[in-house]
């Protein structure tokens, strides 16, 4: 399972800057689906030279293997990397369904190279034994 954030206004398509974004939206994205985890809002905040404005977003994202952005700065890319979460930029305003079902096609058949460290990682920690927790077992 993967952990999946998006810089979203109306929970429907990535249209928000990483540092000035109102809200997040998390699922947690299996080859097999996609279900939300959780909500993030934010109070509007100064652009320019407020770095405070991230430590929230950057803190509330840790948990989180990537955030979908439309647009971020250098310190928040450095700030989410150095907590394990791979930012990802976006043309236009992308529908987070379609990037959703991008990313359960890479789960299983690669080419997102951010979802495949993701789940390499995962797999030295012992997430790997989560789908074998969820088969049936056959005694």
């Amino acid at each position: 399972m993967l952990r999946v954030a998006f810089a979203s206004d109306d929970r429907l398509r990535v249209n928000q800057h990483f540092g000035s974004a109102a809200a997040f939206v998390l699922y947690d994205v299996n080859p097999r689906g996609a279900t939300v985890s959780g909500f993030g809002e934010f109070p509007e905040e100064r652009m320019d030279g407020n770095e405070d404005k991230l430590a929230a977003r950057v803190e509330f994202l840790a948990a989180c293997d990537a955030v979908f952005v439309h647009a971020i700065g250098a310190s928040a890319i450095k700030q989410l990397l150095a907590r394990g979460v791979q930012p990802v930029r976006v043309d236009g305003t992308d529908a987070i369904e379609e990037l959703l079902r991008e990313i359960r096609a890479a789960m299983t058949g690669g080419g997102m190279p951010w979802v495949e460290r993701a789940l390499a990682l995962k797999g030295r920690d012992g997430s790997r034994f989560d789908a074998m927790a969820a088969e049936r077992w056959e005694g």
